[in-house]
């Protein structure tokens, strides 16, 4: 199969991708208002917590047995290097452009956290019904082509929250430390951050924090000066104050909770035949889960088109930060992506299935993930700059993925 042919087979899965991008984006105008800003961020939670969840439960359920773990257990490594190798493309990105302190976890978010989840699972079984896919049966391949997609969604979610969150939030705390020291002391809460470009509170009232203080979100200090002994009382309080401000929420999302469930379900014999399979007494449960989780792709993209909306409001971010995004997502990580996973394949960490190297290599490639928007709305720290930067990402992305997913089919034939 010529190259040309396998650009046509990649191109159609994005352009479908692009066309509904569009169609969200369209209803999401204030003329239209058919997805405005209050239906969108409705339709969000839905997917995000009854969607998502039933995609990566139905999916995973199906395929994974312990045989099939200890043939995907690459996969969490390949999106934890992808995260490493983001970050220090990262952090020199900020060291030559110097960006202005809020905008320095953005940016290491940016470079290091891919949309490893709602894209893979729009493209991966679209390119398997193309004539030409060089996958084989279109059912097959699209069964385990969403179970890669959706192990892929649930483990970037846990990297996502447990990573990015962490250091947009300790990039806001020292931002809002500065702004506190400039207005001389000032007793307001941090609601107003940076150029009053954000009037929403830091956080969001949905979590459980007992009281808005900085010096909740700043570094630990440290010294190596002599320093007073601290009572165990008042040691005691502090750990109480961090154990109940811990939102296990950000790290324990729904659709990472459905995939601990699928694992289970799936790994375990007698529970499997019960609920998995033609045969299955309470296979209706499976059928039910696996009907709601297909809303999940339409509705993302439609969401997800109507919030690139907001980047088309413009900020004052450098174009110098962009382009080195956009030069670290889709020319630096796809190309140490193919060293990565030939070096795998070629020492035996990996087994030779073509599919499950596409989804690896594909992970390389994608544009940032759409909940770093969310990250930075919550602590109000960088959000009009984020929509600007996935504006771009996402446009150019019907470009980039295309070409890189021709090259990753022919890499992988």
């Amino acid at each position: 199969m010529g190259l040309l042919d396998l650009f046509v087979v990649a191109s159609n899965p994005v352009l479908k991708f692009l066309l509904v991008t569009v169609l969200g984006s369209f209803l999401a105008l204030d003329r239209i208002n058919i997805l405005g800003e209050d239906a969108r961020k409705h339709l969000n939670k839905i997917v995000f917590f009854i969607f998502s969840p039933a995609l990566v439960a139905s999916n995973l359920a199906k395929t994974i047995t312990y045989e099939s773990m200890l043939k995907l257990w690459f996969m969490p490594l390949n999106i934890l290097i992808i995260f490493l190798i983001g970050s220090a493309l990262g952090w020199i990105l900020i060291r030559i452009t110097s960006p202005p302190a809020h905008l320095r976890g953005l940016i290491l978010g940016s470079c290091a956290g891919g949309n490893m989840g709602s894209l893979l699972v729009i493209i991966i079984p679209a390119v398997c019904r193309e004539k030409g896919s060089p996958f084989g049966d279109p059912d097959v391949c699209s069964t385990y082509g969403m179970s890669y997609a959706s192990l892929s969604m649930a483990t970037a979610s846990v990297y996502l929250w447990l990573y990015v969150y962490n250091i947009v939030r300790i990039s806001s705390s020292k931002s809002t430390e500065g702004t506190d020291e400039s207005t001389s002391n000032s007793s307001e809460e941090p609601s107003k951050i940076l150029n009053g470009s954000c009037t929403e509170p830091l956080l969001s009232n949905s979590l459980p924090v007992s009281e808005n203080h900085a010096d909740h979100f700043a570094l630990p200090y440290t010294s190596f000066e002599a320093r007073p002994q601290v009572p165990v009382s008042v040691k005691y309080k502090y750990l109480k104050m961090i154990s109940e401000n811990i939102n296990l929420k950000t790290l324990f999302a729904p659709s990472t909770t459905a995939a601990i469930v699928a694992f289970f379900v799936g790994v375990v014999p007698p529970i499997r035949r019960l609920m998995i399979g033609e045969s299955a007494p309470l296979r209706v449960i499976e059928e039910s889960v696996y009907l709601v989780g297909y809303g999940a792709i339409p509705s993302t993209t439609l969401v997800m088109g109507g919030n690139l909306l907001r980047g088309l409001r413009g900020s004052d971010i450098r174009a110098s930060l962009i382009v080195g995004i956009i030069v670290v997502r889709y020319v630096a990580l796809p190309l140490l992506g193919i060293f990565i996973i030939k070096g795998a394949l070629h020492v035996g960490l990996l087994h030779a299935d073509p599919l499950y190297m596409f989804v690896l290599l594909l992970q390389f490639a994608v544009p940032p993930a759409m909940n770093i928007g969310t990250i930075t709305q919550l602590f109000g720290a960088g959000e009009r700059e984020c929509s600007v930067i996935l504006l771009w990402a996402y446009g150019l992305a019907s470009i980039s993925l295309t070409l890189w997913s021709a090259f990753f089919l022919w890499f992988v034939a």
